[in-house]
């Protein structure tokens, strides 16, 4: 029988997620209640949070926590407003009052062949074409068939938009040899990603993502270091490289699944 413990990670001490059964997590400068599990503790990369975000508790986790689970639970991620959600909950009016009913709490039939599951993906391509040409120019330069192509509008084009031009490939080139080449391939050829750092899995396989992920998140520091990261492009860049990783890492390295979660739009107003 596996176990399922599911963590949501935050930086404010929100009163709806108290009603929910998942451990809380706080992250940030927030004063937290006793039951939050906290990330300035023990081993920690605390003080790089603004940077790193919700992966500030995951590597907390990695590093103090895990090796105290049962090989047979199953430990999943979430964060203060996206949650994962049960299947018959698609297309529900949820909201931070009724959340309770409609989040995922025990492991579905559906996963018992797999080990690990992943969001949902995302699209990046159909991108709007003033945007494109704002943010994608030095792209379009490049390759001005970008522009009509929906196919060649990439996961890697998404990121050079978004959170500084070449940084992913930047970032790829201090990549382990066995991952450079396909990661590089995939950022390049896939029109989509599974996004947010959400994921459930095995001990094992959660174990095996993080000791992947961090030893290359702390060699990319060498490279982009924290004071020229700023604002929404920049200011998270090792969470967004970790998003984009998480996609290829999963599909290459686990059995998995890909799950519905939904994205909570009135937690402001329900603190």
């Amino acid at each position: 029988m596996r176990n399922l413990e599911i963590y949501c990670v935050t930086d404010k001490d929100l009163s709806y997620l108290k009603r929910l059964p998942y451990n809380l997590a706080g992250v940030g400068k927030s004063n937290f209640p006793k039951e939050y599990y906290l990330a300035n503790t023990n081993e920690n990369i605390h003080h790089n949070e603004e940077y790193y975000s919700e992966l500030t508790f995951h590597y907390w986790f990695w590093k103090n926590e895990l090796q105290n689970l049962e090989k047979n639970t199953w430990i999943g991620f979430c964060q203060k407003r996206r949650f994962w959600i049960k299947k018959d909950s698609i297309n529900q009016n949820i909201n931070s009052y009724n959340l309770k009913n409609y989040i995922l709490s025990e492991i579905p039939k559906e996963w018992l062949e797999y080990n690990a599951v992943i969001c949902e993906p995302i699209y990046v391509n159909g991108v709007n074409k003033i945007k494109l040409l704002k943010r994608g120019f030095k792209s379009l330069v490049k390759d001005p068939t970008i522009f009509f192509n929906k196919n060649k509008q990439t996961v890697k084009l998404h990121f050079d938009m978004h959170h500084g031009y070449g940084n992913l490939d930047r970032a790829i080139d201090f990549m382990d040899s066995e991952d450079k080449d396909e990661f590089r391939d995939f950022v390049n050829n896939s029109t989509f990603f599974n996004p947010h750092i959400m994921f459930i899995a095995s001990v094992e396989v959660a174990n095996s993502w993080f000791n992947k992920l961090f030893p290359w998140l702390f060699r990319c520091e060498k490279l982009f270091g924290f004071e020229q990261l700023y604002g929404y492009d920049t200011k998270r860049l090792y969470a967004y490289l970790a998003e984009r990783y998480l996609s290829f890492w999963f599909k290459k390295y686990s059995n998995y699944i890909e799950w519905p979660y939904f994205t909570l739009l009135d937690y402001e107003n329900s603190k």
